[in-house]
């Protein structure tokens, strides 16, 4: 395969592709369902909440979400409602 420019994220799927480390999904239509539900869950707006951060903190939001190409506020409910539900922790 040609060497194109990748991140180091793109680098280590790739090489875990090559690898054959990669499986099928098994009732893929159901694990689809399973995963728009949980971006439904996620991504449901019913209630607005005022915050107030600091410049530098909104800033960084601002740009990590313009890297992952989503709005800064989906990225900022993502992240709340990751650590809600008990899937994001302190290191």
């Amino acid at each position: 395969m040609t060497n194109l420019k990748l991140r180091q994220e793109e680098l280590e799927i790739l090489a875990s592709y090559e690898q054959d480390e990669w499986q099928s999904v098994k009732k893929i239509k159901d694990e689809q369902e399973k995963y728009r539900a949980y971006a439904r869950a996620t991504f449901r707006k019913e209630k607005r909440v005022n915050i107030r951060i600091s410049p530098k903190d909104l800033r960084a939001l601002q740009k990590r979400a313009l890297r992952e190409g989503i709005p800064y506020q989906t990225l900022i409910a993502s992240v709340l409602h990751k650590y809600a539900s008990g899937l994001l922790s302190e290191k």
